[in-house]
């Protein structure tokens, strides 16, 4: 059995000064994804699951130590490229799995047709069909926000600033082109996310200090969740 490799993860948000200032130093020493645009930035959208008790969101809200969540995940609209992917947290240390999936399969997840997860092959897959069927799993809510982001390969850092999230308003039409939406943030925030495994280059962890950057507890999904 793959043995399963947790990392630190931690959220700060600042304001548009603060992240311009950032952005430009990181620049210098740290690569871009090689899945931005021109602008080094890249849309996610993601479609997470709840039970029909909210587990997810209330692990969140109660800072429980041990937590996890699944969600299908499209980059910039290419139904070429989707991923079933579980986010697991064990005492502030993250986890993230995911498997390729298929627009058709992606569908049939959404539309409640199911029972093919279970002899897929898939270790994802079936974990997915098992906690469907005895914790009632399904489709929930729709999270969309612009991403930019930066490596650096010693500690493995990843550092990522998300902008305009919005929540897709009780929809659960992942595919959906024109879907309506509502942002969940005040303008102007920046969400900072900063991703490592062992420890934290000394030379990362100065060049990210800003005036405003605050360390928080911040989900997308949870404040997704205001609106349904």
């Amino acid at each position: 059995m793959e043995k399963i490799k947790y990392r630190h993860e931690y959220k700060h948000t600042m304001n548009l000064l603060d992240y311009y200032a950032l952005k430009q130093r990181l620049r210098l020493v740290a690569k871009p994804d090689r899945h931005g645009d021109e602008d080094n930035r890249y849309r996610i959208r993601s479609l997470y699951f709840e039970t029909p008790n909210d587990k997810a969101l209330l692990e969140k809200l109660y800072g429980l130590p041990n937590r996890e969540k699944f969600r299908i995940r499209l980059y910039n609209g290419n139904a070429n490229f989707i991923k079933l992917e579980k986010k697991s947290k064990r005492n502030d240390l993250c986890n993230k799995r995911a498997a390729p999936i298929t627009k058709e399969q992606a569908e049939r997840i959404i539309n409640g047709d199911i029972a093919w997860l279970k002899n897929s092959g898939e270790a994802l897959f079936v974990e997915l069909y098992a906690k469907t069927i005895y914790q009632g799993l399904k489709p929930k809510t729709i999270v969309d926000y612009w991403r930019e982001a930066y490596t650096y390969p010693y500690g493995n850092v990843r550092i990522t600033f998300d902008a305009d999230v919005r929540t897709g308003l009780y929809s659960t039409a992942l595919f959906a082109q024109n879907l309506p939406s509502v942002p969940v943030r005040e303008p102007g925030l920046i969400l900072m996310e900063v991703k490592y495994d062992q420890y934290m280059p000394d030379m990362i962890r100065d060049l990210i200090q800003t005036n405003t950057r605050k360390t928080q507890a911040f989900s997308k999904y949870a404040a997704c969740r205001i609106y349904g």
